[in-house]
């Protein structure tokens, strides 16, 4: 049975227990309330996206719904609100600000930390060890130390962890509003300019080019109005506004609202605040991520369970054993609680929590080297852990910049960007050259004077500029200072005399120069819908000169448009007329109404395509992760065609999807079986209406599309693949990303273009928002999973040699070989500078890592074992309440709940499914609990008491017989005998044991520094570069073998630890020996695994393009 069976509080549910299963949740009814704020519940009844009806209103009607006042002819001159009513609004309503999360007083957060198992373990020692100090002061003297030390140990592990979660908190909270929003607004007829946090319900909010929407708002004047919605529907297309709307029924998609959060991308306006702060679209999508619970992570889970098991061995053997040392060995009942400590403390490998903390803390530095921050420690190990992830498309995939990719001109393609040598579209087309005819030079004077956008600054890279316009309008502007000498120049020699912008009755846009030529003084130039422009031209530009339009270049037409859109390109005609002279001569007064201006007649120039191109290294990043054996999905709110041929450019999607197989079978579509299937792209329409059954098979096929997504969508999603047993990945930058941020096992926020709500929701965030550090993040997480897995390995092989001198204490009997105080200093004396150097550790084999499994991989069996399970489940246990709650969440009452845990051991099923082999890897595996509990673990132990009793007959002639016969008074003032003619006193006897404790505490010392280079070998033989590159793992045995030899040979330190600084260093002789002998038998334990266990890796993808796109290629160069 998976580790994931466990048992946590509902975060969201107040008393609700959950039980969560990877695919299954069971939690009792009863107190199951939305942590949505009050004030939220009252405003839901209006407020959410689907309650908003001010689109079906008019300007005046929604202005007296709101008590302002407006000049509906020209809202420049309205006099909005009064101050004093704004403040009165305002008191009322609340600032316009997202309620921020609730967070938990600092010191309870501690106790959350402190009151874990592990360190509570700690704690009941350590308060028990100050027990036995009150019983008897003299002889459990010692105590003072160990029970001061146990306990702050404990405080010293949640201290670290602690500090971490709030370093991480804290480098959160610097992203996050860094610079006050500010507005401009209209009050008592003067625009005012105030902090966006003050606007009110009924404001009149003056719109420009460049700045974000403060809240939600009713369009009450707009000129050329176009906003970017990408952060609210991942559409990257801007969305014109106008006041009067569409008549759209869905306030989403109505043309007369515009959201908070949008950015302006060119025009100006006015609008009427109708939503503020948390009632704001953006503030309802943000309220579902405080009603989602991110599952624990599968190290955490791992731990905790691993954990589970040690303490509930650690306290039967403890209790059993203290029973049988006084009822059996007569021993008193300070001494047999003294035993019982010391054998828990034995068990209890302390130092493992700050290991594993101070190990991830190490590798979550080095992520942030990467460009990668960890908001939670164990987030760097689950992205090592993923099985799938689920990405976004505009802005994390793609660059968000439209940009111009093919030109079609004088007959011939052209490509915009540096071709790739022998990729397919450098035998398609020819590097773009502004000078190569006559048509390829006025094609690019088309785009660098047709235009309505502009530079913002000149400074800097042309691909980095910030351009005031629309996506399209920069894309084509780029090119055209990319590939004309002097735009500024241009522009400057050929000014604009006339326009009419582009509308969506015309579909073109035109523009009249002055710019003289053979037969005038002024050029017209027009672009648009391709079909449209073609419609208004007799002749086209073959290069050289202008032709007649005939049907060969009709149908070239037709093919070429068709290859762009094929390709998700969006394709813009240029056509082109030199006026006449007679006709138009320079100072020809052109009108709109009644129009002047010539709309026939024109030269066709071209075709250009243009594209929101993939981001530097997506390509190569995808096709690792596909390599990996990681599912990567696309989760986009884009139209499925756009979505479907970016996916095709970066290795998301390289199979046929079910058309394209039945369009090359010759059959139809219905006919095709569904095992020949192995792409899908489904649109957002049809989600909502998948089975269970549909849902499974869609996310089993390999390449899984899922296009015009909605917020919930994307949450269903993730639940859906999270309930199959994926360990779910989310990659995202907008508001509509943020609910399956949270409720993914690793969300992954874009810092740059990310929304405050989407970083708020992640566990994680991409600092420069380049996807491909997500890979790199993923190979550092299996790496530091290897490590971690080496460090606890390494770290649990010295509890047998702990645990069997307390057990051989009672058993045999013998002086006890090794005391409380100095397990201590095992723990967390070397062994946790050792352990730490794990760390830095580099890969057994580079190339490999990326190869191995995922450590929870998802397939049929493991599916059919989850589906068991959860039909185990509702079959014992019958759901009450509302069965509809979370996809795989079953209601249960507490007294089921408890029935379920406490008859579970009894079922037939339980003991099948943890028995049950799998193809799971974990952290604490029964590889890693043979090798260090039974196998290393056996050798070290013998090894220690070899040495142990050597040096007591090398120092004071005691033999193991002497030690046996007088164990349970050994050390005591009236317990001597005659060995060999010579009287051993109680003090020999004591000086003895010194001897004999710091042997075997020097010899486990020893062993485990062999051990440690051993452990570095999980997947190969214990020899190579990659065992001696760590110099940390040198420095760690410095200091760990230093600090043991001080305790030893110190005269100071043996006070405290009772060691003897005279022991021979021949004890050191025999360790090493059998440090050498654990080594040997590494070399015969890999070899037998390789033949019996052999590691598993990943398949070849066939058909991937591991080389760049043409945009990786040519970053930079005017892209």
């Amino acid at each position: 049975m998976d580790e994931n069976d466990g048992v946590h509080r509902s975060k969201t549910g107040g008393d609700a227990i959950v039980a969560s299963t990877s695919s299954s949740t069971l939690v009792e009814s009863g107190k199951m309330e939305n942590s949505v704020t009050a004030k939220n519940r009252e405003a839901s009844r209006g407020d959410g996206a689907t309650n908003l009806t001010e689109h079906l209103l008019s300007i005046q009607e929604v202005a007296t719904k709101y008590a302002v006042s407006i000049d509906t002819t020209d809202p420049a001159k309205s006099f909005g609100l009064t101050e004093i009513e704004a403040a009165k609004r305002l008191k009322e309503n609340g600032p316009n600000a997202l309620s921020p999360h609730k967070k938990r007083n600092a010191f309870l957060r501690y106790l959350d930390v402190l009151l874990g198992l592990f360190n509570v373990m700690l704690l009941v020692s350590g308060i028990a060890s100050y027990i036995l100090l009150a019983i008897n002061f003299v002889g459990n003297f010692q105590n003072t130390y160990l029970g001061a030390i146990l306990i702050l140990v404990a405080f010293l592990n949640a201290g670290i962890e602690f500090y971490q979660q709030e370093k991480s908190a804290a480098i959160l909270e610097s992203f996050l509003n860094l610079i006050p929003s500010q507005c401009l607004v209209i009050r008592e007829a003067h625009t005012h300019k105030i902090n966006s946090k003050e606007l009110v319900l009924g404001d009149l909010v003056v719109i420009r080019s460049g700045a974000k929407i403060p809240a939600d708002l009713r369009i009450a004047g707009a000129t050329d109005l176009q906003l970017d919605n990408s952060s609210l529907t991942g559409e990257s297309d801007p969305q014109k506004r106008v006041v009067d709307g569409n008549g759209c029924s869905n306030p989403l998609e109505a043309s007369n609202l515009a959201f908070n959060g949008a950015l302006v991308v060119v025009g100006n306006g006015y609008g009427i605040v109708i939503r503020t702060g948390d009632h704001t679209v953006i503030g309802q999508i943000a309220s579902l991520t405080a009603t989602e619970d991110r599952r624990s992570s599968p190290m955490t889970t791992e731990i905790e369970h691993f954990v589970k098991i040690i303490a509930i061995i650690a306290s039967i053997v403890a209790v059993v054993f203290f029973g049988v040392a006084i009822a059996v060995k007569g021993q008193s009942v300070s001494n047999a609680l003294n035993f019982g400590i010391g054998t828990f403390v034995g068990f209890v490998p302390e130092g493992l929590p700050a290991t594993v903390t101070m190990l991830l803390s190490i590798a979550a530095a080095r992520m942030a080297k990467k460009q990668v921050l960890c908001k939670d420690l164990q987030g760097v190990e689950t992205l090592g852990a993923v099985t799938l992830i689920a990405t976004d498309k505009t802005g994390t995939l793609t660059r968000s910049q439209m940009t111009a990719a093919y030109i079609w001109t004088g007959l011939r393609v052209y490509f915009a960007q540096t071709l790739v040598p022998g990729s397919a579209d450098a035998e398609l087309c020819a590097p773009y050259d502004v000078e190569a005819s006559d048509a390829t030079r006025e094609i690019a004077y088309a785009a660098a004077l047709n235009t309505t956008a502009k530079f913002a600054s000149t400074d800097g890279p042309i691909s980095a500029s910030q351009i005031l316009g629309d996506a399209t309008e920069a894309g084509l502007l780029r090119f055209a200072a990319a590939k004309l000498d002097d735009l500024e120049a241009i522009q400057a020699a050929f000014p604009k005399v006339f326009e009419i912008p582009f509308n969506s009755t015309n579909k073109w846009a035109l523009s009249i120069h002055a710019k003289k030529h053979a037969s005038g003084s002024l050029v017209l130039y027009l672009k648009g819908a391709p079909e449209r422009v073609l419609a208004l031209c007799d002749t086209f530009h073959d290069g050289d000169t202008a032709k007649p339009l005939t049907a060969d270049f009709r149908t070239r037409f037709e093919d070429m448009y068709a290859l762009f859109a094929s390709k998700g390109h969006r394709a813009l005609a240029f056509a082109y007329l030199p006026l006449l002279e007679s006709a138009f001569p320079a100072s020809f007064a052109f009108a709109k109404e009644p129009p002047n201006y010539p709309t026939h007649g024109l030269t066709f120039l071209g075709l250009v395509s243009l594209e929101d191109p993939p981001k530097h290294g997506v390509r190569e990043a995808v096709g690792r992760a596909r390599e990996a054996g990681i599912k990567v999905i696309m989760v986009t709110g884009d139209h499925p065609l756009t979505a479907e041929a970016i996916a095709r450019k970066i290795n998301i999607m390289i199979a046929d999807t079910r058309r394209n197989v039945a369009r090359k079978s010759g059959v139809a579509e219905a006919d095709v079986p569904e095992e020949d299937v192995h792409a899908v792209v489904v649109s957002g329409d049809g989600i909502d209406a998948l089975s269970e059954r549909e849902w499974e098979t869609l996310l089993r096929k390999e390449e899984v599309i899922f296009a015009r997504t909605s917020p919930k969508q994307k949450l269903e999603i993730v639940k859906r693949a999270q309930g199959l047993g994926h360990i779910v990945g989310v990659t995202g930058d907008g508001v509509n990303d943020a609910p399956a941020l949270k409720k993914a096992d690793l969300g992954i926020a874009m810092n740059i273009s990310g929304s405050d709500v989407s970083k708020e929701a992640a566990a994680m965030i991409l600092i420069d928002d380049n996807f491909p550090s997500t890979i790199s993040g993923i190979e550092e997480g299996r790496l530091i999973f290897q490590n971690l897995k080496k460090s606890i390995q390494y770290t649990l092989t010295h509890i047998m040699p702990e645990v069997w001198p307390n057990l051989l204490y009672i058993i045999v009997p013998l002086p006890l070989p090794l005391s409380p105080i100095l397990i201590l200093v095992v723990d967390l004396g070397f062994e946790l500078c050792i352990a730490l150097s794990y760390a830095y550790d580099v890969s057994e084999n580079p190339e490999g890592l990326m190869k191995l499994m995922p450590r929870k991989p998802v397939t049929k069996e493991s599916v059919a074992r989850l589906k068991a399970q959860q039909d185990m489940l509702r079959r014992n246990y019958v759901p009450i309440g509302d069965a509809q709650s979370q996809e795989g969440t079953i209601l249960m009452t507490r007294w089921s709940w408890f029935r379920y845990l406490l008859f579970r051991f009894f079922s037939k099923q339980f003991w099948l499914g943890l028995f049950a082999k799998t193809e799971n890897e974990v952290l604490i595996d029964g590889d890693v609990v043979s090798y260090a509990l039974l196998e290393a673990g056996t050798l070290q132990t013998v090894g220690c008491l070899v040495c142990y009793f050597f040096a007591m007959w090398w120092h004071s002639g005691v033999s193991p017989r002497d030690a046996v016969a007088h164990a349970n008074e050994w050390g005591n003032p009236g317990n001597w005998y005659l060995s060999a003619g010579r009287n051993v006193t109680g003090a020999t006897q004591l000086e003895a044991l010194s001897y004999g404790q710091s042997a075997f505490y020097l010899a486990l010392m020893f062993q485990q520094c062999f051990n440690h280079f051993v452990c570095k070998a999980r997947l190969s033989y214990p020899v190579g570069d990659f065992m001696f590159r760590n110099w940390h793992s040198f420095l760690g045995v410095f200091i760990g073998s230093g600090l043991s030899l001080l305790i030893v040979y110190a005269p100071p330190l043996n006070l405290a630890f009772r060691t003897n600084w005279r022991l021979t260093p021949l004890v050191w002789v025999v360790a090493l020996a059998f440090g050498i002998a654990l080594y040997g038998y590494a070399f015969v334990r890999v070899a037998v695994k390789k033949r019996v266990a052999p590691a598993k890796y990943t398949e070849d993808v066939e058909g991937l393009q591991m080389f760049p796109t043409q945009w990786s290629a040519a970053a930079g160069v005017g892209a």
